[in-house]
């Protein structure tokens, strides 16, 4: 068994919102590719969202229905932030295991 370290968390979460982890040394495979591709769609959603949050919030009309929208989809974006961040850095650790 491979050592939790040393496993990819994956963008997405498996049955029951539980994390799902690759195993693979090959960074250029298809799957740490699609990885990859879908933590590159989750931070542009989370960069075009956090725009969309500024407008929102400017907008004098915008009611408790639309302020909401915005909890809802901004809690979703960053919780998918937290999870390449989580992903990202648990890579820097074991790629370079002797940094502080």
């Amino acid at each position: 068994m491979t050592a939790q370290q040393e496993l990819r968390l994956l963008p997405w979460s498996g049955p029951e919102g539980k994390p799902c982890y690759l195993s693979t040394g090959d960074s250029s495979g298809y799957m740490s590719r699609l990885a990859d591709n879908i933590e590159a769609v989750q931070l542009g959603t989370a960069f075009e969202l956090l725009e969309e949050a500024s407008d929102t919030l400017d907008n004098q009309d915008a009611g408790p229905a639309d302020l909401r929208r915005l909890a809802k989809e901004l809690t979703g974006a960053l919780r998918d932030v937290l999870r390449v961040a989580t992903s990202r850095g648990d890579l820097l650790a074991v790629s370079n295991p002797h940094r502080p």
